[in-house]
């Protein structure tokens, strides 16, 4: 554990952009073995508006990163944050713990408020108004969006206290988990089942897909399903059903334009429609 700590505390960026682009290959060849969904699009074409919003959020993320080292370097030297408040503990339990907390702050909560405050959702719309769901799709983010998510997984590091070798493999696993659940792959009903009473399924974070709500309003969660058991905001629904997009945002061809999608925040709120076959 020793060793993974020290390695993702100095991770070179070529190692980071090795995650990102061999995961997307990875879970972009198994869409097409074992799809979930015969999606009639021209996957390139598709992907085309989803890479340019991963691009900016790098950008958005390479230019701040200095604050999360600034910042998780702090909270080490001044001994700060619930980690560090802890009785001592096993360093395996450490790293689970933190990386724990940090899904919370940086991924839950952020994506909780962001369903809930008005202005915030119009942001996050743009990552929901895709009406074909795959691996692409997980970085579908305004710029407005990354620099709202940076600024909580910043708020995480201050709360939790987490040094940078836990901040790095929260990320990787944050980005791995964003591909893995986003991707349009088949897997067995009783697999998916059984793994999110622990992890976000694919399964079950596709139902937060789903162009109505209440389920656009359920299963915030990134990597630990936990979160929504726990407060209430875990929700199923048959993925046979799925129909992706917000029913309010229904023009296509809109949707799959970067020049529209960057205009999509600041256009006029609409509240979704209540789904009439709601089911727990």
């Amino acid at each position: 554990m020793e060793s993974i700590l020290t390695y993702f505390e100095t991770i070179p960026t070529s190692h980071r952009s090795l995650i990102l682009v061999g995961g997307l290959t990875f879970f972009w060849l198994l869409e097409g073995g074992i799809p979930l969904f015969k999606f009639k699009y021209k996957k390139w074409r598709h992907a085309i508006p989803n890479l340019f919003f991963t691009l900016t959020t790098i950008i958005i993320n390479f230019a701040l990163a200095f604050l999360l080292l600034w910042s998780s370097d702090w909270v080490k030297a001044n001994d700060f944050g619930i980690i560090n408040w802890l009785p001592q503990m096993p360093l395996w339990l450490y790293v689970l713990v933190g990386v724990f907390l940090l899904d919370f702050f940086g991924a839950y909560l952020a994506h909780y408020i962001e369903h809930k405050v008005k202005p915030l959702w119009m942001v996050h719309i743009v990552h929901h108004t895709d009406h074909s769901v795959d691996t692409t799709t997980g970085n579908r983010h305004h710029p407005i969006e990354s620099l709202i998510r940076f600024l909580f997984t910043l708020l995480g590091v201050f709360v939790v206290g987490t040094p940078i070798a836990l901040v790095m493999i929260y990320q990787a696993m944050s980005l791995i988990f964003t591909q893995l659940t986003h991707a349009n792959i088949k897997m067995p009903k009783g697999l998916d089942k059984a793994l999110s009473y622990v992890i976000v399924s694919p399964d079950m974070h596709k139902i937060h897909h789903h162009y109505r709500l209440p389920y656009t309003d359920s299963n915030f969660g990134n990597i630990f399903s936990i979160w929504d058991r726990l407060l209430g905001t875990y929700r199923y629904m048959d993925r046979e059903k799925l129909i992706y997009g917000v029913d309010v945002f229904p023009d296509e061809v809109k949707n799959g334009n970067i020049k529209e999608l960057l205009k999509q925040p600041f256009q006029k709120y609409e509240k979704q429609t209540l789904s009439a076959d709601s089911e727990h």
